[in-house]
């Protein structure tokens, strides 16, 4: 038996600085993860795997712990670089059954597209292995009429941070989904 979590939340930030780790502790900072020792995971939502508020992950995570967490981030040091990080997620309407969570970065898009997109990514992933034929250029309301006639996916939400870069140093996105045990 591995961990599986009980819990998870939505965290996204921005950073700033002349040197580019330090704008990214900067964005962990301001996301409210920094004092974590974060390890990435893929992607998939555990079963029963139970949505918490912002605030109440943070207040459940401690100082040094080693927390899982599927993470996307941006980072550049090019000014007026638009930049974004989103994480996508979708739920299928059986409890038992688990969920997908994807990851997107990109310059150039908008905080909307990008979430959008992860959104998208997350629905098919998640659509593939539950037989359903989702394609990815439909628009998002045929999209969600998909999932309302399959009855299998309960539907999809991202957390997305997007910046443009200023002068004279770097800035970092970041979007995640921390899970909790």
């Amino acid at each position: 038996m591995g961990f599986v979590p009980k819990g998870m939340f939505v965290t996204k930030g921005v950073g700033r600085h002349r040197v580019a780790l330090h704008s990214f502790e900067l964005a962990l900072r301001d996301a409210g993860i920094e004092k974590c020792n974060l390890v990435q995971v893929s992607s998939i939502l555990p079963p029963g795997c139970r949505r918490i508020s912002r605030a109440e992950g943070i207040r459940q995570i401690r100082p040094g712990a080693i927390t899982f967490c599927v993470m996307s981030r941006c980072a550049s040091d090019e000014p007026g670089r638009l930049l974004a990080a989103s994480v996508g997620c979708a739920v299928p309407a059986d409890k038992e059954a688990y969920g997908y969570i994807s990851e997107h970065h990109a310059f150039g898009q908008t905080g909307q597209q990008a979430g959008d997109y992860a959104e998208d990514l997350a629905a098919a992933m998640l659509a593939s292995t539950l037989g359903i034929d989702f394609n990815v250029d439909e628009s998002w309301d045929e999209k969600k009429e998909i999932f309302r006639i399959s009855g299998k996916i309960v539907g999809t939400r991202n957390v997305t941070q997007s910046s443009i870069v200023k002068n004279g140093g770097y800035t970092t996105v970041l979007a995640a989904v921390v899970f909790t045990f």
